[in-house]
């Protein structure tokens, strides 16, 4: 079904909330590593998206498990894709990784999903749109690097296992995409979360930390956070993101993730308190810029004149 340009404006700028929700989301995430293990945390936040995607589902009457085998296996593998591996992985590489490294090869992300649409879907990867990509990438890294302190290392096994997680994160995306064309992205996101929440708690509770309660219930303001992080930063930016993809596509969708960091580094100013410089405005407008090109439309060819 083609998308008028009213549509796809709209579709973007909800992405933009989405992705301040994802900025916010890093500095929950990053205070609840305190009181939650890593593999744990990711459990909760997921249990608690489905929960929330479940209540979602039954009050649209929009669930559907009427699928083949073959959409069945497709969703199965998008849920290790998208949820499962892309969790564990970002987790154990934030453990062997600096914060800086994980946010530059995080902002790999669109250029990922850019060529995988362009293999998967014969999407076209025009100049523009690799300028886009490039242009935010550059203001990503003028965002993150401007950072005291911050620093490249040489690439190791933490980077590697980042840069596996946001491959894995663009393949469950180029999956959403093509199941799109046959089932409500709701319906999709739903069921890919509820599947990859099952294969990460049972990856939990097969560990070598045994749960106990104090470590599921550390007091009422971690779990406030969790509450937020699932709900409105898991469930509801997910499904904002599945429609999108369905909507524009992966690759003009996945341009969206440069904000992610851009986001992130204006709460923590207004927050806690960091100062920003100008090198954060350079990075603000390159991002703005490369998402424009990114997701502007090009104009047809004119006709040849004979």
């Amino acid at each position: 079904m083609p998308v008028n340009d009213r549509q796809s404006l709209a579709v973007q700028a909800v992405l933009i909330g989405a992705m301040a929700v994802w900025g916010l989301n890093l500095t929950a995430v990053k205070l609840l590593t305190a009181w939650f293990a890593p593999a744990t945390l990711a459990s909760v936040r997921m249990l608690v998206a489905c929960a929330a995607l479940t209540a979602v589902v039954a009050a649209k009457r929009c669930a559907c498990l009427r699928f083949t085998p073959r959409q069945w296996g497709a969703m199965a593998l998008c849920a290790v894709f998208m949820v499962y591996a892309n969790q564990v992985l970002f987790a154990e590489g934030l453990l062997r990784s600096r914060a800086s490294n994980a946010a530059l090869v995080m902002a790999l992300s669109p250029l990922a999903s850019a060529l995988l649409a362009a293999i998967a879907f014969r999407e076209p990867l025009t100049l523009q749109r690799s300028l886009g990509v490039l242009l935010g990438f550059a203001g990503v890294a003028a965002v993150v690097l401007s950072h005291p302190g911050a620093g490249l290392s040489s690439a190791g096994v933490g980077d590697l296992l980042i840069i596996s997680s946001v491959l894995s994160f663009a393949a469950g995306g180029a999956m959403v995409q093509r199941l799109a064309r046959q089932i409500h992205p709701l319906t999709i996101c739903w069921l890919t979360y509820c599947i990859g929440t099952v294969l990460l708690v049972a990856h939990t509770a097969l560990g070598p930390a045994p749960l106990s309660a104090a470590a599921l219930f550390p007091g009422w303001w971690p779990w406030l956070l969790v509450l937020f992080s699932g709900i409105f930063a898991t469930a509801v930016c997910n499904v904002v993101w599945n429609q999108a993809i369905a909507t524009i596509g992966v690759a003009r969708t996945a341009v969206f993730l440069y904000w992610v960091p851009v986001f992130g580094v204006l709460f923590a100013a207004l927050l806690l308190g960091e100062q920003l410089t100008l090198w954060h405005l350079a990075g603000f407008a390159a991002v703005m810029g490369g998402t424009w090109l990114g997701t502007r439309r090009q104009a047809p060819a004119a006709p040849a004149v004979p």
